[in-house]
């Protein structure tokens, strides 16, 4: 049997993280974010001034840090794909690499978008912008309005690719969780 694949998405600074954090804490089966990791690397690799912004518009070859990240992505999917759990959540899901480009205006041909259709995920939870939560760190550049711009691109293209989304409410990570949690054990 199949884990489920669940994906947790939402623009920069919405509490993803955190919850997934949480579902960890509670047990659950749980695949972290890639980019903090890469955007890591490339402000060690081009110097710690080199991102001021999407770490996509920053770098010195965007499709090949986004090659980098789609491939990351498509690891972890596959990795998914080999465990005994019956659930597994991901912070972020293959078409996230997608979606920003789109919103920060970067193309890509169909070979990168071939994964998006062969590695399907079972459901998507996608976390809207909240100013109340927001804030910026070592690894997350972007405004609030970019934030929400990046929302909006998520869930276009998501939909693009025939995902139907659920909206996480605003509320606890604790509250959040709870609902997340229903949810897939009401399927």
């Amino acid at each position: 049997m199949s884990a489920k694949k669940i994906v947790i998405t939402g623009g920069p600074s919405t509490g993803k993280t955190s919850v997934i954090k949480e579902l960890e804490y509670r047990g659950y089966y749980c695949i972290p974010e890639l980019v903090r990791g890469l955007t890591s690397e490339e402000k060690n690799v081009n110097g710690s001034e080199a991102i001021i912004t999407n770490p996509i518009l920053s770098v010195k070859d965007p499709y090949a840090f986004n090659n980098k990240l789609l491939h990351g992505r498509v690891a972890q999917y596959r990795s998914a794909e080999k465990t005994d759990e019956d659930i597994v959540f991901f912070d972020r899901g293959i078409p996230d690499v997608h979606a920003y480009m789109a919103c920060f205006g970067q193309s890509y041909d169909a070979a990168f978008e071939r994964p998006v259709h062969d590695l399907r995920y079972d459901r998507i939870l996608l976390m809207p912008p909240w100013p109340d939560i927001y804030n910026t760190d070592a690894e997350r550049f972007e405004s609030f309005e970019e934030s929400e711009r990046i929302f909006t691109a998520l869930r276009n293209t998501y939909q693009d690719f025939g995902y139907a989304i659920t909206l996480i409410p605003i509320g606890s990570v604790t509250e959040r969780t709870d609902f997340i949690l229903d949810l897939v054990k009401s399927e």
